[in-house]
């Protein structure tokens, strides 16, 4: 009897202190609230994969800029349908210059590139800056291109290189976006 009682007794015991272990194991910090820069990218990644098509706004399909439109659009801001006019939007940040400051790129600034390389250059194509990597002098951003629709891109990449037009600030200053 006393066997049992003692038997008891330790799984009582026992039970206490993984009850007790639990309820410390349990508590957790809140989450860090995301910033709009966050958030945008965020949503922006949900549409990875989505194909291409010239003048399509969504769901199904997206060209470069209704894919930049719906993007911000999921965070509460709104954007012109076109890209001709998203280059019109927020902040110019690097315009006109041949070698990009990346101590100056954002993320989830736009990156906005010309049609052809040389001359005069029309804006083309538009995009959303998710990572600049300072020690490379080099940004990735997401776009909906042509071949692969929405995907990841580097800015080293020869063919938007040679095509930058400029970068815009579309996300407040304090929201942020700053690089990290």
């Amino acid at each position: 009897m006393r066997h049992w009682a003692m038997l008891i007794g330790l799984m009582l015991s026992a039970g206490c202190l993984c009850a007790q272990q639990r309820d410390t194991v349990s508590v957790q910090e809140p989450p860090l609230p995301m910033s709009k820069a966050d958030s945008l990218i965020a949503y922006a990644e949900t549409f990875l994969g989505k194909p291409y098509k010239l003048g399509a706004e969504g769901p199904a399909f997206y060209d470069c800029s209704s894919f930049v439109r719906a993007a911000f659009r999921g965070i509460g801001i709104e954007l012109p349908r076109r890209t001709v006019s998203q280059i019109q939007e927020g902040d110019g940040v690097c315009e006109g210059v041949s070698s990009v400051d990346q101590q100056e790129i954002r993320r989830g600034d736009i990156v906005l590139f010309g049609k052809r390389v040389g001359g005069i250059r029309e804006v083309g194509h538009v995009g959303i800056v998710v990572d600049v990597d300072l020690e490379h002098s080099d940004f990735t951003f997401i776009h909906c291109g042509v071949s692969h629709g929405v995907e990841f891109q580097k800015f080293s990449n020869p063919y938007y290189f040679m095509r930058y037009i400029t970068c815009r600030r579309i996300l407040p200053e304090d929201s942020g976006s700053s690089p990290e």
